[in-house]
């Protein structure tokens, strides 16, 4: 296997040729990620390299499929380990049986690099199962000519290895040759040709290996697979901020308001959109695309990098980047943006560590700010919101009837307590989140919790302005709540509603109110935990736990309801099939509980229907907006089903708490 300089020349002009290639291309992606705006505030370095770990190296995500989590761990993790194997070709360029220093005469790194192309190969043919055989719904949107061809490079380039890897075993019998035994056996088909056919066919698969490999480098930047590229530094650029908050905005300062173009995100948004891997995954567990909605939240990145790489276009020609068709109500209609509940089901679920929530609400922003355009029933509610201080227009109960015939100490009339009750809008002035308010409170007494309320000078927290896309009325609402908690001496917060939570806890610290805030199943537990509330009454039902999204997507808190509800006795529990990190939403989020579910089925109805499945006759939730809705699904549905809060089936068994 001789080789003279001519053929390394040819090596190193073909290997600067394609990093040429691919660099240009790189370049011009990176330049039209850079069109977004900044600076965006990025988690710590340890954060950073734990989530490597956990979603690139780990596949976490990915995996929640099992077959599809598996072929592509077979392809990862063996193009991590052949990687060894590509730097050996290029080195056989220039040094004949060149071999990695140390590794690579080793006979166990031979058979460890073997295995590995038998695992890459099994993976390329599961994918081409699930591609051309399976063929699940979210696959059907992709390049499928692309993901074909991906798949064929990968093949060409495991095949033309095991070759030329085999030929050299019989050309020279090289040092590591006793491990490599698929390579082996490979070679053994190659017994009967003399020497000059197996030199042939030695460079004939080398020569295709290194161009394939160098094929594969100039196409990545290329569609969706440059994902393999971007991937790695969008997870470890996450948002330094908790997921289920949104980033303010200068309303006062800002040049404008929300995003309607797509150079108006930030360059971790365009990123993200650069990132996407096009696997469906967002579009099988988004609740209003599974009943029957327009919102896609694949169409989402996809359309938005489309728009991008346009915009980069006209920029190099030296035009105006922000140039037609309009992002919003062109590309993307009003419709697409009004059904997003903000659930967090796209970005639990996207592999790239997508964020789907803040793009959707760049563009409300830019809707309502900007131009004035809502849905009506949510315009209603926004207007309500204005003039009476919470978004329940025609609602006709005073925030403090749910408190008939209890003790409950109030802040305004000049009393002290430990703990102030944050009711929220939805339990205040909806009659059925009454009864599990007055548990609630019965509890707390109980268990000797000192808690107060603020009564009548409770406001909205402004967290449906905020998802509507009014960023500023959210702001009238909370510097004003910040001023109000302060005036009295609020450190710490207890509320039932996991919208309230989530607002109170990751979002007014933007404006000074910093909280220690705990949910009431929080609380609960840990009163539960320290004997201060003894659950002694059996409760005589099972019971399926409907998950809220904000207290657990957005928060992760998952465990403190099952840990009360487990510590009731007699009560038996059933889980949902969609459940925890993979709940479906009950269809109020993102200010939809005020926008009439016309298109395709209502989501509360499907929820509900996932309770039945258990058999279950009680659902139990913690949040004041999923009782609604799901006794809206029970009602509507027919359904034996009975919604209850964690709060009141822990009272029924405890003593006092009655």
């Amino acid at each position: 296997m001789e080789v003279t300089w001519l053929r390394g020349a040819a090596v190193l002009a073909l290997l600067a040729i394609a990093g040429v290639v691919a660099g240009r291309k790189l370049l011009v992606v990176y330049r039209v990620i850079r069109l977004g705006g900044g600076p965006v505030p990025l988690q710590s370095p340890g954060r950073a390299l734990r989530e490597l770990a956990v979603q690139v190296l780990g596949h976490r995500k990915v995996l929640r499929r099992p077959f599809a989590g598996l072929l592509h761990l077979c392809i990862f993790w063996g193009f991590l380990v052949l990687f060894s194997t590509i730097i050996q070709a290029f080195g056989e360029a220039f040094v004949p049986g060149w071999t990695l220093p140390v590794l690579g005469s080793r006979p166990w790194f031979a058979l460890l690099q073997d295995v590995f192309i038998v695992i890459v190969l099994a993976g390329v043919a599961m994918a081409l199962w699930l591609r051309l055989v399976v063929r699940p719904p979210r696959l059907a949107r992709q390049d499928q000519a692309g993901a074909l061809l991906i798949l064929g490079l990968i093949s060409g380039i495991m095949v033309t290895l095991v070759v030329s890897r085999a030929a050299a075993i019989r050309l020279d019998a090289p040092a590591w040759a006793a491990g490599a035994v698929v390579s082996g056996a490979v070679g053994g088909w190659l017994a009967g040709l003399p020497r000059p056919a197996l030199h042939a066919v030695f460079e004939a698969a080398w020569w295709l290996h290194l161009g394939i490999v160098l094929y594969f480098l100039t196409w990545i930047p290329e569609g969706k697979h440059l994902h393999l590229l971007t991937l790695v530094p969008n997870v470890a650029l996450r948002k330094a901020r908790p997921r289920g908050a949104l980033a303010p905005v200068d309303v006062e300062a800002a040049d404008r308001l929300g995003a309607s173009a797509a150079t108006h995100f930030t360059w971790k948004d365009n990123l993200d959109a650069f990132a996407c891997m096009e696997c469906g995954r967002c579009v099988e567990v988004c609740p209003a695309n599974v009943t029957g909605k327009e919102l896609d939240p694949r169409r989402l990145h996809t359309d938005l990098r489309r728009q991008l790489v346009a915009a980069g276009g006209a920029r190099r020609a030296g035009g105006d980047p922000q140039v037609a068709p309009r992002l919003v109500g062109e590309v993307f209609s009003e419709a697409f943006l009004w059904q997003c509940l903000t659930c967090g089901a796209c970005v639990e679920e996207c592999p790239a560590d997508n964020d789907h929530i803040d793009k959707i609400v760049a563009m409300r922003r830019h809707l309502v700010m900007e131009e004035a355009r809502a849905p009506d029933t949510m315009a209603d509610a926004l207007r309500s919101l204005e003039a009476r201080g919470h978004p329940f227009r025609g609602a006709g109960i005073a925030r403090t009837a749910w408190t008939a015939g209890l003790r409950v100490k109030a802040l305004p009339d000049g009393e002290r307590a430990e703990w102030l009750l944050w009711v929220g809008c939805a339990a205040a002035l909806n009659e059925r989140n009454h009864a599990p308010l007055r548990a609630l409170v019965r509890l707390l007494q109980a268990a000797g919790t000192d808690v107060a309320i603020l009564g009548d000078e409770e406001t909205c927290t402004g967290d449906p302005a905020r998802r509507m896309g009014n960023e500023y009325l959210f702001q009238i609402f909370a510097r004003a709540n910040v001023e109000t908690l302060g005036r009295y001496g609020v450190t710490r917060i207890v509320t039932p509603c996991p919208h309230c939570y989530n607002t109170l806890a990751h979002e007014y610290p933007a404006f000074g109110g910093r909280y220690e805030v705990w949910h009431h199943t929080q609380l609960l537990d840990r009163l539960v935990a320290e004997g201060r509330l003894r659950p002694d009454r059996p409760v005589a039902e099972t019971v399926t736990f409907h998950d809220p999204c904000y207290l657990g997507r957005h928060n992760g808190e998952y465990d403190a309801p099952r840990r009360v509800l487990a510590a009731i006795p007699g009560l038996g529990r059933v889980e949902m099939a969609q459940c925890r990190e993979r709940g479906f939403c009950c269809g109020a989020g993102g200010g939809l509980y005020w926008m009439e579910d016309r298109v395709g089925e209502r989501v509360s109805h499907v929820r509900t229907r996932h309770a039945l499945a258990t058999g279950a006759g009680v659902v139990a939730t913690a949040c004041p907006f999923c009782m609604l809705m799901l006794e809206d699904g029970a009602a509507a549905t027919e359904a034996r089903l009975r919604p209850h809060d964690v709060a009141e089936l822990l009272a029924r068994s405890v003593a006092d708490g009655d």
